[in-house]
């Protein structure tokens, strides 16, 4: 059986890892056409996302946008999750449930909903209209991370702070930043992420006029396929791995994840 479990678990990988690995192998495709097997090996396609002027801009602006958006995103999280669990308010869980509403929604409708905010406030296709929309719509990641940290918080050591005379910004700033910041760094990591994969807000909100990497894709198929398609791609996935290894080597990836902490048996 357990023979049978591991090569379960082996197609299982094949199966969800097979799309990367079709990707990976065209971006080094050494013609100019998306073939798998590749025929001969080459990375300039590579090269081209950062000699190219078209595929540079791109991947600027795209690193750019999801800097701001997920550190706009943090800002916005910890003082509502830190409200809600220090401050018990009587409508805390509902302030909680408008936290994660944005990311709950298909994007297609949180994209409309900012399409029409920015093009009344005049801010449309405006690089800063499409930070603040990644940051709102991915403030959820975040928000919960940093929940998980708080309620990881002993009590009782918050308890003796006060008792020691601490006052709430001491309190804050010595005992509960500490403790949440690597929860704050899994947030922002995450909403990073998801910000540089992101284009249906964005497309809806910048249009052609702010190409993020995703919109410069799916503009570059009107004009034929290329191997720089799959080399962002594979840039994409590569920061993926980067950014989850290390939150999976540093931090505390399951419990971020949501998991429950194993109880010990009596």
């Amino acid at each position: 059986m357990k023979h049978l479990d591991r090569f379960y678990m082996f197609c299982v990988l094949l199966v969800m890892s097979a799309p990367i690995i079709v990707v990976v192998g065209v971006s080094l495709n050494e013609r100019k056409a998306l073939l798998f097997p590749p025929r001969g090996i080459s990375f300039s396609w590579f090269a081209e996302l950062f000699t190219d002027d078209g595929w540079r801009n791109a991947l600027f602006n795209s690193l750019i946008i999801a800097i701001f958006a997920a550190m706009f995103a943090v800002a916005v999280a910890l003082p509502l999750a830190y409200s809600v669990w220090r401050y018990r308010l009587r409508f805390g869980s509902l302030l909680y449930t408008i936290g994660l509403s944005p990311f709950i929604l298909p994007p297609v409708v949180s994209a409309i909903g900012f399409l029409s905010f920015w093009a009344t406030v005049g801010l449309y296709g405006n690089i800063i209209a499409v930070i603040l929309s990644h940051g709102i719509f991915l403030t959820t990641l975040p928000l919960v991370t940093i929940t998980l940290g708080l309620r990881a918080i002993d009590d009782e050591i918050v308890e003796a702070a006060e008792t020691m005379g601490a006052d709430e910004w001491a309190i804050a700033r010595t005992i509960v930043l500490p403790l949440i910041l690597p929860y704050m760094i899994s947030g922002l990591a995450f909403a990073f992420v998801l910000s540089l994969n992101e284009y249906i807000i964005a497309f809806m909100i910048a249009g052609f006029t702010v190409e993020t990497l995703p919109i410069k894709i799916f503009n570059s198929l009107r004009y034929g396929y290329t191997p720089t398609m799959g080399a962002a791609a594979t840039l994409f996935v590569g920061m993926a791995v980067v950014v989850f290894g290390l939150i999976g080597r540093f931090g505390d990836l399951p419990r971020l994840l949501g998991a429950w902490e194993k109880r010990n048996e009596p």
